[in-house]
């Protein structure tokens, strides 16, 4: 298991760079997340939910967690302009973003026709996002989660995840798969992911 806990010890990653510093007061020097959302902001991957404010504990939507990773790969535009989707308008911010994740495999809708930009994302779903986008093939290790199941879409990218030190459980025995994924938490896993 990696030891770069997201809730419990700081991390050893690549220095932030892009931004002059971090203007949130909701983001200490020693919160986990804080060089990721320095990182996440200056790299132009989100913003704060106001000036001030970045709000880590704020949940993340399906629209969101596609935009930061759209964004994280420069923003490319999509090949194709066929949207089948009827909650996705044009001119919503995620619309290129959730068209680019769908033709990169990445992610599909809820169901033929819906994306479901405004529900939340969970843990399990954002790291099968990113290890779809990583694309790292099989994974060979154990799997010390009860709440992750041989048969889960998830499993594989879960384990990629903590092999790879984006995350760990939230405990020893839990990878807490259907909670909720925080901004805090999306910029940790994509920091430690792609910088």
């Amino acid at each position: 298991i990696c030891q770069n806990d997201p809730d419990h010890t700081e991390l050893e990653v690549i220095p932030a760079t892009g931004s002059a510093g971090n203007p949130f007061v909701d983001v200490e020097p020693d919160a986990y997340y804080y060089d990721p959302v320095v990182w996440a902001v200056g790299s132009g991957i989100t913003n704060g939910t106001d000036a001030t404010h970045f709000s880590p504990s704020a949940d993340c939507t399906r629209g969101q967690v596609v935009t930061f990773l759209w964004r994280a790969h420069g923003s490319p535009e999509p090949t194709s302009t066929v949207n089948p989707f009827v909650d996705v308008p044009e001119d919503a911010y995620y619309y290129k973003a959730v068209l680019w994740a769908v033709e990169m495999k990445i992610t599909n809708g809820t169901d033929a026709t819906h994306f479901s930009p405004d529900d939340t994302c969970t843990r399990g779903q954002v790291v099968t996002f990113l290890y779809r986008d990583v694309c790292p093939g099989e994974i060979n290790a154990n799997n010390p989660f009860l709440d992750v199941p041989s048969d889960a879409y998830y499993t594989v990218p879960v384990l990629w995840a903590v092999v790879a030190c984006v995350t760990n459980g939230t405990d020893a025995r839990h990878f807490s798969p259907d909670a909720t994924c925080t901004r805090g938490q999306i910029v940790t896993f994509l920091y430690r992911a792609l910088a």
